[in-house]
């Protein structure tokens, strides 16, 4: 099964945060994980910041061994339409878009997304 996990999850399974026996099963060999690639920016930004650069650096070569999907022309309309529709953030317009684009759901403990069809909210 293919899902795509939000910057929150990835950052909480990293980390060993709170939340990251809940992400765990994601990791698994039954799920196939999308990646858009504002989600590498803001998971390597985050955990360079918190952790160094080695560490981010070795963390976002696990996430490149995902499904790693670049902003697309008709993506980017998308998440344009469905911020404006929802109210979202950048970066979360381009996270739901792309999961729409490509039919998958949107794992995420992101408050922003949790009552958007196709999310799948984790707390």
């Amino acid at each position: 099964m293919k899902v795509l996990l939000d910057s929150s999850g990835w950052i909480e399974y990293f980390t060993d945060g709170p939340l990251a026996e809940r992400y765990a099963p994601y990791f698994s060999p039954r799920y196939s994980i999308l990646t858009p690639t504002i989600i590498l920016y803001e998971v390597y930004k985050k955990i360079k910041r918190e952790r160094g650069e080695e560490t981010a650096l070795l963390l976002s070569g696990r996430m490149q061994t995902t499904e790693v999907v670049p902003l697309t022309e008709s993506v980017a309309y998308l998440a344009a339409d469905l911020s404006l529709r929802h109210g979202l953030a950048m970066a979360d317009a381009i996270v739901y878009a792309t999961a729409q684009d490509h039919q998958v759901e949107v794992v995420t403990g992101d408050d922003d997304l949790k009552e958007l069809p196709g999310v799948v909210y984790v707390r």
